[in-house]
């Protein structure tokens, strides 16, 4: 691993350890009234002045139009993505729907990458995305691991695949925008989505709790400001399959605040579902990788 990427995937580790407070703000928020589209709405919302002010510091708001459009449809994706998520977790535990979001998605950027990017893996690499897709399986399907009927779990899948094409789409974005200007332009694709899908089906801005205002101002400012700043900036120095990897550094944290905050158990086939996808990160990260021309 090159010097760069060190510094990208730490940067990608320590934002998405930050991101490990992200379900707990999600499930605070909906216990004080917010609905999973007009969480997402006041997390884009109160995150907007911050990654404008940040991003007005480059001198260039705008950016390069190419960079501009991948950044766009990255907040598209994204918005699809904390939909789903943010519905999964009125289903079934926070740390069910994030192991399952993450540990799944470098899967799939594995594969998209193999089919239009031309990334290959070794053996070690493609034996490590079997592991975690089958500690990702004992999570979603074994009896004790879920939680509730299956159906929160099921959603989460469908949002594992929005969070890998959402990982690509930024990596592209990074190629020609600052992190800052990505950020920007995402939020802002993401706000308009979420306030558009909140109009449509008349879910309601106010009448929440304090706890649920305070926790939505949490997603925007620690979340989405800070974190995603981080992992965005690592995004940019490491390769979207290494970048997906990393970003699993949510999912442990996940575990443990969701079990020290939201006093959801820590079962045994859970830990074993979890420990699978964690040995498959570090088989995929330790893998060797090359481009095919």
């Amino acid at each position: 691993m090159s010097k760069g990427d060190s510094k990208g995937l730490g940067a990608v580790l320590l934002g998405a350890s930050i991101l490990g407070f992200a379900a707990i703000f999600v499930k605070w928020s909906a216990a004080g009234g917010a609905t999973p589209i007009t969480t997402g709405f006041y997390r884009m919302l109160f995150a907007l002045p911050g990654t404008f002010l940040l991003a007005h510091r480059t001198g260039d708001l705008l950016g390069e139009a190419a960079g501009r459009r991948w950044a766009l449809i990255a907040g598209g994706l994204f918005f699809a993505d904390l939909w789903l998520w943010h519905l999964a977790m009125h289903h079934t535990g926070a740390a069910n729907a994030t192991l399952l979001v993450g540990g799944l998605s470098p899967i799939w950027v594995a594969l998209f990458s193999f089919a239009f990017l031309r990334l290959r893996y070794s053996w070690l690499g493609w034996a490590g995305q079997a592991v975690g897709l089958g500690g990702a399986l004992v999570l979603a399907l074994a009896k004790g691991a879920r939680m509730g009927d299956g159906q929160g779990e099921a959603i989460a899948v469908a949002a594992s695949v929005c969070y890998a094409a959402f990982t690509l789409a930024m990596g592209r974005a990074r190629q020609r925008l600052e992190a800052t200007q990505t950020l920007f332009w995402m939020g802002l694709s993401c706000l308009v989505c979420f306030g558009g899908a909140a109009l449509i089906q008349g879910h309601p801005f106010t009448g929440y709790t304090s706890g649920a205002w305070w926790s939505l101002i949490g997603l925007g400012l620690v979340v989405q400001v800070l974190a995603w700043w981080l992992n965005t900036w690592g995004l940019g120095h490491v390769d979207a399959a290494l970048g997906a990897i990393g970003l699993q550094g949510q999912q442990v944290a996940t575990i443990f605040l969701a079990w020290g905050l939201l006093h959801e158990p820590l079962k045994p086939l859970g830990l074993l579902g979890g420990l699978g996808i964690v040995l498959g990160i570090i088989m995929v990260a330790a893998s060797p990788k090359r481009v095919v021309t």
